[in-house]
């Protein structure tokens, strides 16, 4: 191996040690699983090609985080910005239900957590970055212009010091200090908060609520679902806009305009922090189980408050690494 091949593949590797937290970054910055890959890509592409004039003033870490900051803040200037079906419309009731698809660039995207949240030691530290994932903090993130979100994410979820973003960014302390009380304030306002955080694997009563959940869904048992889903429980299926909420207009719809889905079998995933399923549907041919969903499942005191199914299979489910086709 000559001198230069070894550099090269040393420098791939120190880069590459940084793919995960950058993922993860540039996934909270666009709300995008499959942008925020091409971020991170671009990152890679342009330290390598920009690593002779690398100086070696900040460490390797802080270097790629300008420059993947650079990357999405240039993506975010075409101004789009990624929603939830509840942040684009009102509730409809079951009586009104239409399947009115929008742009796959309209959406908040789900993400597995392998590909954004790199293995830590610290209990809280782990917490606090599941918690900045999931789908309703998430939302709140989008509804920050770009750099107060840069900002935000650095000192809240990161823990940057304050002269570390300022040094990043090219300004002052007190203009960061400035921004993230503004973040603060309209994250506040869209119901997004890192303070609920809790250090957990799944505990008992949650895997066991997740079990009857699945027992209740692949039977379609509506009165047991029911008795999972709490009273303002919430249903969205991106990409249409139609999102449901309360155990009666969940249920009614099931049986109705999402009847095709009894028979449904569910294998365990993990995305955004929470459990999620990667549904597949009966196969109308007879020849076992088509991808259907990825849903993401939220849970708070001791019941199902939401679950989001995202439709998209042919993005998704190679995404989480689950098959297209399940056999009978």
């Amino acid at each position: 191996m000559t001198d230069s091949t070894a550099t090269t593949t040393d420098l791939d590797a120190r880069l590459e040690k940084h793919r995960v937290e950058l993922t993860g970054y540039c996934y909270r910055m666009l709300g995008s699983s499959f942008e925020a890959e091409d971020a991170v890509q671009d990152t890679m592409v342009r330290a390598w090609r920009s690593y002779d004039r690398f100086e070696g003033r900040s460490s390797l870490r802080s270097w790629l985080y300008r420059i993947a900051t650079n990357v999405c803040l240039d993506m975010l200037n075409a101004g789009n910005r990624r929603a939830r079906p509840m942040d684009l419309t009102e509730s409809t009731p079951l009586a009104h239900a239409a399947l009115n698809p929008r742009p796959d660039h309209t959406w908040l995207e789900p993400m597995p957590d392998a590909r954004v949240l790199p293995e830590v030691s610290d209990p809280a530290e782990a917490a606090v970055a599941k918690e900045s994932v999931r789908l309703a903090f998430m939302a709140a993130l989008q509804q920050l212009p770009p750099k107060q979100r840069a900002v935000l994410i650095l000192r809240e979820v990161l823990a940057w010091k304050a002269s570390e973003v300022a040094e990043l960014l090219g300004t002052s302390v007190a203009s960061v200090n400035s921004a993230l009380q503004r973040a603060r304030a309209t994250l506040a306002e869209n119901g997004g908060s890192l303070d609920t955080a809790t250090a957990d694997p799944l505990d008992d009563a949650q895997r066991k609520l997740l079990d009857r959940y699945v027992a209740a869904f692949e039977g379609y048992d509506m009165a047991a679902l029911t008795a999972l889903l709490h009273e303002d429980a919430v249903m969205t299926m991106p990409p249409f806009d139609l999102w449901l909420r309360g155990p009666e207009d969940i249920t009614g719809f099931m049986t109705t305009l999402g009847s095709a889905c009894e028979g449904s079998r569910l294998i365990p995933v993990v995305a955004n922090g929470t459990p999620a399923f990667a549904q597949y549907k009966p196969d109308p041919d007879g020849k076992g189980f088509v991808p259907w969903s990825v849903q993401v499942i939220e849970v708070s005191e001791g019941r199902i408050t939401g679950f989001h199914c995202f439709l998209d299979t042919a993005r998704w489910f190679p995404l989480f690494g689950v098959p297209l086709h399940l056999e009978p």
